[in-house]
């Protein structure tokens, strides 16, 4: 589960082309036997497993791309909380924060990102000194930095003292926390709803925290997919809980306001670790409770 994660924040990775979808292994085209099934020719990952040996399988689909073992970026192959403070810190995240004590420096990026935002509006046709845009660039450009905040938050501060030891080992479920984020890929924002739910060992924390530590990793540039899982993990990580769940369903203005334009679309993904992945009945118990 954490690889996953770590794959796919690589740095200077390109996206596979059509040809490159290949799994590794399999035999070209032209020494293919002709009276080979369809069955026999599909991937590797549809491989099944058993429910409970499902935690000790890491990686069933064979590597597609020399790429997909290039290095990793810095923090993301450490626990959640690494010893810089932050939770899988991107490139240039680290600059950032020390702006913090140099306003100088925290104003030139701001002048740096607004004058990019000009660059853009006289891309596309506009006057950027016009009435209606005056003061856009700079206005854009903080908003931005508001937009990924996240980047300067860390799980350690997010926590700050609120795991409490509790015998309770029963089921907790925060429901319907509201997520904004933007598409890595355009930019673009896609929202919508969180669910959070896990089995405690002896562990609880502050019910707040929940929205915070998904409002922390929402507030930077994502796909939903890393999304749920770092929510999953970073919980995971900081209470050592019995299981974790989490599902997010969201619409992606990527999907609405360009491409196929598919207004009702939404897009559901989940994270399940521990015993809400290993029993199908705890699992169950947690989605029906998310459908009352």
């Amino acid at each position: 589960m954490r690889a996953a994660i770590r794959a796919s924040m690589s740095l200077r990775k390109e996206p596979l082309s059509l040809e490159e979808l290949q799994i590794s292994g399999t035999s070209p085209p032209e020494q293919a036997d002709e009276t080979d099934a369809p069955q026999e020719k599909s991937a590797r990952q549809y491989e099944e497993v058993a429910d409970e040996d499902i935690e000790d399988i890491e990686l069933k689909v064979a590597a597609r791309d020399a790429r997909d073992e290039a290095p990793l970026t810095p923090g993301t192959s450490t626990p959640t909380a690494d010893f810089e403070g932050l939770s899988w810190p991107s490139v240039g995240t680290l600059d950032r924060l020390r702006e913090r004590s140099h306003p100088e420096d925290a104003e030139a990026r701001l002048q740096k990102l607004s004058g990019a935002v000009r660059t853009i509006l006289e891309c596309i046709g506009e006057d950027p000194d016009r009435e209606g845009l005056h003061g856009t660039p700079e206005r854009y450009a903080k908003a931005m930095m508001f937009f990924t905040k996240g980047y300067e938050e860390n799980l350690r501060d997010i926590v700050n003292n609120a795991v409490f030891h509790e015998d309770h080992d029963e089921l907790v479920i925060v429901k319907d926390i509201d997520v904004y984020s933007l598409c890595e890929h355009h930019l673009v924002p896609f929202t919508g709803k969180m669910h959070i739910g896990y089995i405690p060992s002896r562990r609880v924390i502050g019910l707040s925290k929940l929205a915070r530590i998904a409002e922390m990793f929402s507030r930077r540039l994502q796909v939903q997919e890393r999304l749920t899982k770092q929510v999953a993990l970073a919980l995971s990580e900081v209470l050592k809980p019995q299981g974790v769940a989490v599902v997010m369903e969201s619409s992606h203005l990527c999907m609405v306001m360009r491409g196929v334009q598919k207004s009702g679309a939404t897009t559901t993904t989940s994270c399940m670790l521990g015993a809400m992945r290993k029993r199908a009945k705890t699992r169950e118990e947690f989605l029906s409770l998310l459908r009352r």
